[in-house]
């Protein structure tokens, strides 16, 4: 079976927490889209780990972990993270990138940099990871795939020095920055062929057979759908789909066999980056929600800025959860909450003095204001509880009141940051 997970909404929802921990009846765990401008923050029985290009599966012995065609591949990213967990005493994982995967390149993180830059008060807040001078290129179709890099060699050096006319020309008239040497990005392109050589294969050819051997595959998203280029906020969004149905195509298989669609809900809102967010709060209210959040507070794993945080969204939520087909809800960090007395909670929004629960575009979503309705609080530790009745009657209405405002099942619940804080509530594998 193929099973998906992926975020409801702005990213940071604990996606590499719930792959964890449905990585133990998991065969095969595949990273189909994104790069390493994004973090997932793993604690486990080796410790606590911020991944960004590795599957958030690679701490279990008996699962392999696949770099899809649809990453945005940093190679010295990639191989720095496993050199990482190997120090931290993680068995050497199992890895294979696909041969399709194209490489982010020096010059896309310096692009990405100089662009910021340029724009200056009106910058996207990028990671400054390369990623959308690294999209941009892919479906301009100058980028490299990394089948490319075992090409004869004066095919890829033909290819380096046409790529570096462009991009000169940009670095000299428009970024006034140095400009590209061709032999030097060769050399660089040679040293992460030797990298990455031994890992390289058909992964799509290898899922398709896994998947008629009934192998347990797991894709594994980033961020989430209100980042998507099309359907999230655009243009404060991310450069590659964030959307389960794009895991086939990032990975490489029929659509068809994605089988189940586990979207990742957090109890709370929180946000990294420019951008609406109808339900964020401020000063100190906001100041103590980031300091509780999280696993050690609301930080970017990738970045370690301030997430911006707010109250549980409703709209955003059901239609994120919408947008992915979700068959199941993770709801996440639930412990978190128990230190209010009551939980506001977004159930609408106000635009031009009338009130909707559907989702808006941009335009529209920069007027909204927030419908709030309050829930008590149920003022207590619920970590460490494994049966959901066992929750306090006011944890479990707030679950139950979500449940129902965003029209889908949430049968894993998530009270605390270790891989066995989950309560399953009619979760099957």
């Amino acid at each position: 079976m193929v099973k998906a997970v992926v975020g409801a909404n702005w990213g940071d929802e604990g996606k590499g927490k719930i792959t964890d921990v449905l990585g133990e009846t998991s065969d095969i765990i595949v990273r189909f889209q994104g790069g390493a401008n994004a973090g997932h923050t793993i604690i486990n029985d080796y410790g606590k780990f911020a991944l960004h290009t590795l599957p958030s599966g690679v701490f279990y012995n008996h699962t392999t972990s696949v770099i899809g065609n649809g990453v945005a591949l940093n190679i010295p990213v990639l191989f720095k993270e496993i050199e990482g967990i190997v120090s931290q005493g993680v068995p050497q994982p199992k890895i294979l990138v696909s041969d399709r995967a194209q490489m982010v390149m020096p010059y896309h993180i310096l692009f990405d940099q100089y662009e910021e830059e340029r724009l200056g008060k009106n910058s996207f807040g990028s990671t400054k990871s390369g990623i959308a001078p690294f999209y941009s290129d892919k479906y301009a179709k100058i980028g490299f795939q990394v089948s490319e890099l075992f090409d004869e060699e004066e095919v890829l050096r033909e290819k380096v020095k046409s790529v570096c006319e462009k991009k000169n020309v940009m670095l000299e008239h428009l970024y006034h920055k140095p400009l590209l040497d061709p032999d030097e990005l060769y050399n660089t392109l040679m040293e992460y062929k030797e990298m990455v050589a031994p890992y390289v294969c058909d992964t799509s050819l290898f899922l398709h057979e896994a998947i008629k051997e009934g192998k347990n595959i797991l894709l594994e998203g980033q961020l989430g759908s209100l980042k998507d280029p099309d359907h999230g906020i655009y243009p404060m969004v991310t450069s590659s789909s964030t959307l389960a149905g794009y895991g086939a195509i990032g990975a490489g298989i029929p659509p068809y066999e994605i089988k189940k669609v586990v979207t990742v809900v957090k109890a709370y809102s929180s946000a990294v980056g420019a951008g609406a967010f109808v339900s964020e709060i401020f000063g100190d209210e906001a100041d103590e929600l980031r300091r509780r959040g999280g696993d050690g507070g609301e930080f970017g794993a990738t970045t370690g800025r301030p997430r911006r945080m707010g109250w549980f969204d409703v709209v955003a939520t059901k239609y994120g959860c919408r947008m992915q087909g979700t068959t199941d809800v993770a709801f996440t960090v639930l412990d978190v909450l128990g230190y209010l007395d009551e939980i506001p909670v977004c159930v609408g929004y106000e635009i031009d003095g009338e009130v909707t629960t559907d989702f808006p575009t941009t335009g529209k979503l920069e007027k909204a204001k927030p419908v709030l309705e309050v829930l008590p609080g149920w003022k207590s530790d619920i970590r460490g509880i494994k049966n959901y009745e066992d929750l306090p009657e006011n944890c479990r209405k707030y679950i139950e009141f979500v449940e129902e405002k965003i029209g889908y099942p949430i049968t894993l619940v998530s009270n605390g940051p270790e891989r066995h804080d989950i309560i399953r509530r009619g979760f099957e594998d």
